[in-house]
C-alpha cells in the first residue's frame, strides 16, 4: 500500500492509505479509456487535417494546422449537384425521427402487453421474437424489398421507415424491463378508475423511461447511420438520406482530394449520435443495469 493526500469536507489535508491493487486497477481503466476514445480522437482530428498532413509518413493522429477547408470542400461537393445539402439532412431527420417514434410506441405497446396480460401463446410470441434475434438484418432485406416494392412505396420515405418500426431487439428490450413493473401500481391505477389505455401512457410510460429512452438512443444511432435502405430502396438523389451522399462522396474519381471532405462528413455524421448518446446516457445505464424500477 501506499499513500495519498485526500482533502477532507473541513477543507483540512490527510494522509489516506491505498492499496496497491487499487490503483493499478484505475490505472488500467485509464489506459483501456484512452485506447478506447483513440479511434474518436483521430477521427476529429482528422476532419480538421489539411491535405498534406493527411498523406504524411508517418501517419499523424493529431492535428498540427487545423483547417475548416474540408468543411468548406464538403458543402461545395454536395451543393455542386442539382439537390442541396440541407435536402439530405432534413430526410435524414425527418426519416429518422418518425421511425424512433414508432418504434418506441410499437415496442413499448407489445412489450407491455405481452409481459403483463400475457395473452395465449405468449410464450410462443417470444420465443419467435427471440429467434428473429439470430438472424441479420440484410437475409431479410429481399423479403422487405418485395413487400415494399408491391406496396409501391419505393422512392418514398415510407420505405426507409415502415420495414425499421417492429424490431426484435427493440421489443426483447422492453420486454425484459416490462416484467419489472410492479403490477400494485398498475392495480391501483385500475382501481381508481383509469382506462387500460391511460394506465399504458400515464403509469407504464413513465416507469418505462429509462427503457425506451435506450431505446430511442439505439433506434437513433441505427437509423441515422444506416445508409444500406436508403441505396436499396431510393433511386431519386433528392430522396437520398445524408450517410448514403456522404457514402457517394467517398467514392469514385478525385477520392484522394476529397480526402478531408470525406474526413469532415465523418465527423458531421457521428456528432449527432454522440450528442444524442450524451444526453441520454444516464437512461441507457439505468436500463443496463436494471435499477430503474424499485418494486
Amino acid at each position: 500500500m501506499y499513500s495519498i493526500i485526500v482533502q477532507t469536507v473541513t477543507g483540512k489535508k490527510k494522509w489516506k492509505k491505498v492499496k496497491f491493487s487499487h490503483a493499478l486497477l484505475v490505472a488500467g481503466m485509464v489506459t483501456l479509456v484512452c485506447f478506447t476514445a483513440l479511434p474518436m480522437v483521430a477521427m476529429i482530428c482528422r476532419a480538421f487535417m489539411p491535405l498534406d498532413e493527411l498523406y504524411i509518413y508517418p501517419p499523424r493522429i493529431i492535428v498540427r494546422k487545423p483547417t475548416f477547408s474540408n468543411f468548406a470542400d464538403l458543402l461545395n461537393s454536395l451543393n455542386a449537384s442539382d439537390v442541396p445539402f440541407t435536402r439530405y439532412i432534413f430526410n435524414s431527420l425527418m426519416t429518422t425521427g418518425v421511425t424512433v417514434f414508432f418504434s418506441i410506441f410499437v415496442s413499448c405497446a407489445g412489450a407491455y402487453g405481452l409481459a403483463k396480460f400475457k395473452p395465449r401463446g405468449s410464450a410462443t410470441i417470444f420465443a419467435v421474437i427471440t429467434a428473429a434475434l439470430m438472424f441479420s438484418s440484410y437475409v431479410t432485406q429481399i423479403p422487405n424489398y418485395l413487400i415494399v416494392n408491391e406496396l409501391g412505396l419505393v422512392n418514398s420515405y415510407w420505405a426507409l421507415i415502415l420495414p425499421k418500426i417492429a424490431v426484435a431487439y427493440n421489443f426483447f428490450l422492453v420486454k425484459q424491463f416490462a416484467e419489472q413493473l410492479p403490477d400494485s401500481i398498475l392495480e391501483a391505477a385500475r382501481i381508481d378508475g383509469a382506462k387500460e389505455l391511460y394506465t399504458f401512457w400515464h403509469v407504464a410510460m413513465p416507469l418505462l423511461k429509462p427503457a425506451w429512452s435506450t431505446l430511442a438512443v439505439f433506434s437513433f444511432v441505427s437509423n441515422w447511420n444506416d445508409y444500406f435502405s436508403a441505396l436499396v430502396y431510393i433511386n431519386k438523389d433528392a430522396m437520398k438520406t445524408l450517410p448514403l451522399a456522404l457514402q457517394t462522396l467517398a467514392g469514385g474519381a478525385g477520392v484522394v482530394a476529397r480526402s478531408g471532405s470525406v474526413g469532415a462528413a465523418t465527423l458531421l455524421t457521428t456528432l449527432p449520435t454522440i450528442i444524442i448518446f450524451c444526453i441520454m446516457r444516464g437512461k441507457v445505464m439505468q436500463t443496463m443495469t436494471y435499477s430503474g424500477i424499485k418494486s
